[in-house]
This record gives structure tokens, C-alpha cells and sequence, in this order.
């Protein structure tokens, strides 16, 4: 066997270990774990964690934009969509 041939050979040999070993350990640590659920379940981690700020942040858009409803769809106010 030659150089390039032992060469091709440990190098599948590596990856082959290293797939085998991956697929082992590699799908563990997807998810929360539940020590970690405490975390996510404080108030700063909401989607919205301040009710009044994004009340006021709301009204200022619509004022500015002098249109209601749809935040974030096209349009102007005059209805020209």
C-alpha cells in the first residue's frame, strides 16, 4: 500500500471515529435542561417584558404614522397601501 493510500485510509478511519463519537454526544445537549427552565422563566427573558413601554412605543407609531392597527404592514394612513 502506499503513502497516499495509508494516508486516505486513517483519514476515514479519523472520520468515521469522529462521526461515530459526534452522533453520540452531539444530539445530548439540544433542549433545556431543567435546571436551566428557572432562567428562562424570569420576567426580563418575555418577549414583551415591559407592558406600559411597548403601550407607549405603540401609541407614538400610530400617532406619527397617523394610521391604527397592523403594526408593521405597509401603508401610510392616507389608504394608499
Amino acid at each position: 500500500m502506499t503513502w497516499l493510500g495509508k494516508t486516505l485510509r486513517a483519514a476515514g478511519l479519523m472520520l468515521l471515529t469522529g462521526a461515530l463519537l459526534g452522533g453520540a454526544t452531539g444530539c445530548a445537549n439540544l433542549g433545556v435542561k431543567p435546571w436551566e427552565r428557572d432562567l428562562l422563566a424570569e420576567p426580563g427573558m418575555e418577549i414583551d417584558p415591559d407592558v406600559v413601554i411597548t403601550a407607549l412605543d405603540e401609541h407614538i407609531y400610530f400617532s406619527k404614522e397617523a394610521s391604527t392597527g397592523g403594526l408593521g404592514t405597509a401603508g401610510g394612513g392616507c389608504g394608499c397601501n
